[in-house]
């Protein structure tokens, strides 16, 4: 049977009178009845039965928008965090899982000490809590991930690969970047797809209906997307140090776009001072077939950047069939 499956970063969902951040950025209620209403219209358009979100704030809000369009079950696995010094400012974002579909199963990652040893580092976070729940399609159950990587604008002091480059050729340019302490929001985004790549790779033993949304903040043919995908990445042993790697690619999970049968030419998701990059992917797991790819990106074509009371980020929707 056939499901649609889509990813839709929010852009600074909050409800008036709460802030993003500092206290002046914020929402009145006019400006957050046209932001709602268009996030609606745009849910519409996806028309899909799982939507991940990323820049969830206020997650009560967004639950009863969602159940308002038929989306029943709704979870989070973490809250946003409000400063000390005033309670009406949220210091931090969350990811949101909306689905059509029962979710029998919520729960978030803990953290991987192999993970660690890989980086050398004592301690690790994740910048948002990701998601991974298991949602009840008639007698099938799919794991879905939901993720939001750490940002980092324009990749600043981060390489830029293309399809040709070699993961070796990759990781001979980033691990001297990340000793000199260039890219510490690339190894934040690195050490969080390896703590995903390694519960997929635990989870798909007993379930090989697996699904990753979300945002990877990295451009094409970035590390993290190897990461995520490929169990060759495995076999890296220090992020400390540069080897002379050999490393034969093993495919776990797929970009649901170069898995498509129909699809129309893919544009950037997402632009920063008009400069565009894809961000937003749905991965699949390769017993899943993808049938239809679609990008909802209309509000870009105006205004690259983006509008508070839209999305600066446009939304992917990728049709799946479960064997």
């Amino acid at each position: 049977m056939n499901i649609k499956v889509g990813t839709f970063n929010l852009f600074q969902f909050v409800e008036p009178p709460y802030s993003w951040y500092i206290k002046k950025d914020k929402f009145s209620q006019e400006e957050w009845i046209k932001k709602t209403s268009w996030i609606k219209e745009q849910l519409k358009l996806m028309n899909c039965d799982v939507v991940g979100f990323q820049e969830v704030f206020s997650q009560d809000a967004l639950k009863e928008l969602t159940k308002q369009l038929g989306y029943e079950y709704f979870y989070c696995v973490d809250t946003a965090k409000v400063s000390d010094q005033n309670k009406n400012v949220y210091i931090s974002t969350t990811v949101a899982l909306a689905s059509k579909y029962p979710i029998v199963n919520i729960d978030t990652l803990t953290i991987n000490n192999e993970i660690l040893n890989l980086f050398e580092k004592d301690n690790f976070e994740f910048s948002r809590l990701p998601i991974k729940a298991t949602i009840k399609v008639k007698n099938k159950k799919i794991i879905t991930y939901v993720f939001h990587l750490k940002s980092n604008r324009l990749n600043e002091y981060e390489y830029k690969f293309n399809e040709n480059n070699t993961i070796e050729e990759k990781l001979n340019k980033i691990i001297p970047s990340l000793n000199r302490g260039n890219s510490q929001a690339l190894e934040q985004r690195l050490m969080e797809a390896y703590h995903i790549c390694f519960d997929v790779l635990k989870t798909i033993k007993k379930n090989k209906n697996i699904i990753l949304i979300g945002d990877l903040n990295d451009r094409q043919n970035s590390l993290c997307i190897d990461v995520l995908t490929n169990k060759a990445c495995l076999n890296i042993n220090s992020f400390k140090k540069v080897n002379q790697y050999n490393l034969k690619e093993d495919f776990i999970m797929y970009d649901s776009y170069e898995k498509a049968e129909t699809k129309s030419k893919r544009e950037p998701t997402s632009f920063y001072k008009t400069i565009g990059n894809i961000l937003d992917y749905i991965f699949v797991s390769k017993d899943i077939k993808v049938t239809k790819f679609e990008q909802f990106n209309t509000h870009l074509k105006d205004n690259k950047d983006g509008s508070l009371l839209q999305s600066d980020h446009a939304q992917i929707v990728s049709t799946i069939l479960l064997n």
